[in-house]
């Protein structure tokens, strides 16, 4: 035997870290470039004379901030918050027609994302600077904030150009003698560290959209004087800028203005260099990190969507099969079967707590019963109970520990009935159950008839959620799986069989865990038809701990795992095998394997959302709410339940979804490293009458007295 996998753990954490990294760096940082209104105009009284009063170029001379001012009759474009795939582009083909070399102020997360069209722009001689990665107002943030941002991008840019720049525009700057005491402070700090600081002449406004006209006006010199011209090639629609630059050049052209890049026309080439192999290899690492987050959120948004529209059109099959299921009514000459025998198996397991309360149940039935009690190698008292009881038409097989599809294979050897009714050890029946799941076996195509189970330990928040799942899967997806002809499984709970087609599919399977599930398919790919009784009621006990929801869930999903996987010819199948394959098996693996494996990254994107658009993501939690509670209510009325544990659905995605889809995960997880699990038994209380209704003393004296010695 392979032991189960242990470093599935360690890996599916380190998964959803690098998943969250992802997530918050792009909702953080690389989501919030260029968000944010443009900062008003401060006090100046810090602002020395050199820099109110001089050029848009910026330095440190040691002694202070000095300026250079724009040479006459030289024009520096410049461009902010490219790159963009789809601006940059035009404006660099506007250039090259012109013959103009410009310089672009990139911001790194932009740059991070486009590095061919980084790479374009120094390919065809232009210049590149800083334009911080996240396009933050440096005048508000701290000095580590805005080394941080400068030497992203810096590194950023090193990596699509293989140069490295010391050119910075702070974002939102302007002309020097807009200059407030915040931006000076921003300008201090980068000066400081040996950059220098490029503002602008002029402010073509162009990030306004006023017009082709308006921008071209702004942009043009009115007289002889140099300008650095600030234009922007991302940010949004950049038409009108690609327009109006169409018109600019040339008309400056024939006013005898040369158009230069920042490093030229100051005369600070140096500022230019080539970027060491590590800053490169550096510049890789984050390039490839942001377009990584990037990756992961486009990805995640679509899963959304579609996960969204799987939801909805899951909850309109399911509202629209219910309404028909609902509907049918058996005809007044509908066949029924004469009252016979029919024997009831029940596997037991360390069932000394509640085997006396399913035996008495069983007996109570209104239709004429035998039953035999199989104990799979009990170690506590349940042959002894079963013994002590002296029941009439109950006898006991025991036989060594060899799990419960054996066990229910030594009880059909047993079995001299054509009809069998399958129960768990805990199981609780109501007296009619037994009768309405054998009438079904009046139509000769039936083979097996899937009953209701219900949660009988329902008291407190753990019990009301496996509660509302019992109540909505009998009651909505056993009602679709009906209709549409493609029952995957007659529950271990509660389930009858025609004990000859048991026969011509080989008994019960012994080879998966999920056996309910497996021989549900078997059937069915062997030409049987599975039926839906919702009547054929049942109690059973539901786990009481997390702990142990947990390793019955894992066995259900692992064995139904390894029941698609044997069955998937089903597939490629004609007749009832051929609408299990292509009904049944596609659903299974859509909602019950696929989704829940995506569900926690979709669930922590739909969190972040709340901050990065809060409206949408308030609506989307109501959205999901509301297809969460409408089937749930339709579900409750059409089984009879009262409505009022209906208020858990709301907390059921905090701990209760998590819960199941881990359990899909590490299921997947272990199918997938060929791991065998081993049967998980759960510890019985008793308990599975503990919420059950009281029912007419007359009729049933004994249920109702196993329900007052349970405490109901």
């Amino acid at each position: 035997m392979r032991p189960q996998p242990r470093a599935h753990w360690v890996l599916l954490a380190l998964g959803l870290v690098i998943l969250l990294g992802a997530l918050l760096l792009d909702t953080f940082v690389v989501g919030r470039v260029g968000q944010g209104a443009a900062p008003t105009a401060g006090p100046a009284k810090t602002v020395p004379d050199s820099v109110h009063q001089g050029g848009p170029l910026i330095g440190n001379t040691g002694s202070g901030l000095s300026s250079r001012k724009t040479p006459d009759r030289t024009v520096v474009l410049t461009f902010d918050d490219g790159p963009d795939p789809e601006w940059t582009p035009k404006i660099l083909d506007v250039l090259r027609r012109n013959g103009v070399k410009a310089t672009f102020f990139v911001t790194g997360a932009s740059a991070a994302q486009h590095q061919d069209v980084l790479a374009r722009v120094d390919a065809e001689g232009h210049e590149v600077g800083l334009h911080t990665f996240t396009h933050v107002d440096l005048g508000k943030v701290g000095e580590t904030r805005t080394r941080l941002e400068l030497g992203q991008t810096g590194l950023v840019v090193a990596s699509g150009t293989g140069k490295s720049s010391q050119l910075v525009r702070p974002p939102y700057s302007n002309r020097p003698n807009a200059v407030d005491d915040e931006d000076l402070v921003g300008i201090e700090r980068i000066t400081a560290a040996g950059d220098l600081v490029v503002l602008a002449d002029l402010d073509s406004e162009d990030w306004r959209r006023p017009g082709t006209g308006a921008i071209l006006a702004n942009a043009t010199p009115k007289d002889a004087k140099g300008a650095v011209v600030l234009m922007h090639d991302g940010g949004g629609d950049r038409s009108q800028t690609v327009a109006a630059l169409e018109k600019l050049i040339p008309s400056l052209k024939e006013r005898g203005f040369a158009f230069q890049t920042a490093g030229e026309a100051f005369g600070v080439k140096q500022a230019i260099r080539q970027a060491t192999a590590a800053e490169r290899a550096e510049g890789t690492a984050v390039s490839l990190t942001v377009r990584f987050s990037r990756f992961v959120t486009e990805l995640l948004t679509w899963l959304v969507v579609i996960s969204s529209v799987l939801a909805l059109a899951r909850a309109a099959v399911l509202l629209v099969t219910t309404a028909i299921h609902a509907r049918r009514k058996p005809g007044r000459h509908a066949p029924r079967l004469r009252p016979q025998l029919v024997t009831v198996l029940v596997p037991a397991y360390n069932e000394e707590a509640g085997i006396e309360a399913t035996l008495r149940t069983i007996l109570a039935s209104t239709n004429p019963v035998q039953v035999i009690v199989i104990d799979d190698g009990s170690t506590d008292r349940t042959s002894e109970v079963v013994r002590s009881l002296h029941l009439p038409n109950v006898s006991l097989v025991r036989q060594r520990n060899a799990g419960k599809a054996a066990a229910l294979n030594t009880g059909l050897r047993h079995t001299r009935t054509e009809l069998v009714v399958m129960v768990d050890g805990d199981t609780v029946l109501e007296p009619e159950t037994v009768a309405n799941l054998v009438q079904q076996f009046a139509d000769p195509a039936v083979g097996a008839v899937s009953g209701n189970a219900k949660v009988g330990n329902r008291s407190g928040l753990l019990g009301r959620w496996q509660h509302i799942e019992y109540v909505i899967g009998f009651n909505l997806d056993r009602r679709m799986y009906d209709v549409m002809q493609c029952m995957p499984t007659v529950p271990g709970a509660v389930g009858g069989f025609r004990v000859s087609a048991l026969r011509e599919v080989g008994g019960v399977p012994e080879d998966t865990l999920a056996e309910d599930t497996d021989l549900t398919m078997a059937l069915e790919r062997a030409g049987w038809s599975v039926v839906y009784q919702e009547d054929a009621r049942a109690w059973t006990e539901a786990p009481a701990s997390l702990g142990q929801l947990w390793r019955q869930r894992y066995r259900w999903c692992y064995g139904t795992l390894q029941a698609m996987w044997k069955h998937r010819g089903a597939v490629f199948e004609r007749g009832m095998a051929g609408k299990l394959g292509r009904r049944a098996l596609p659903y299974l693996f859509l909602y019950q394997v696929a989704l829940p494996v995506l569900a926690p990254a979709i669930d922590v994107f739909a969190v972040l959302s709340l901050w990065s658009d809060p409206a949408a993501g308030a609506l989307a939690w109501l959205g999901f709410l509301a297809l969460q509670l409408v089937p749930a209510v339709i579900a409750f009325r059409l089984d009879g339940e009262r409505l009022r544990p209906l208020w858990a659905v709301a907390l059921q995605p905090v701990v209760y979804r998590q819960l199941m889809y881990l359990v899909v995960i590490q299921s997947v997880i272990t199918a997938l490293a060929g791991a065998v699990l081993p049967w998980q038994k759960l510890k019985r209380t008793g308990s599975a009458t503990q919420d059950a209704p009281e029912l007419d003393e007359t009729t049933v004296p004994l249920y109702r007295a196993q329900l007052r010695r349970q405490g109901a």
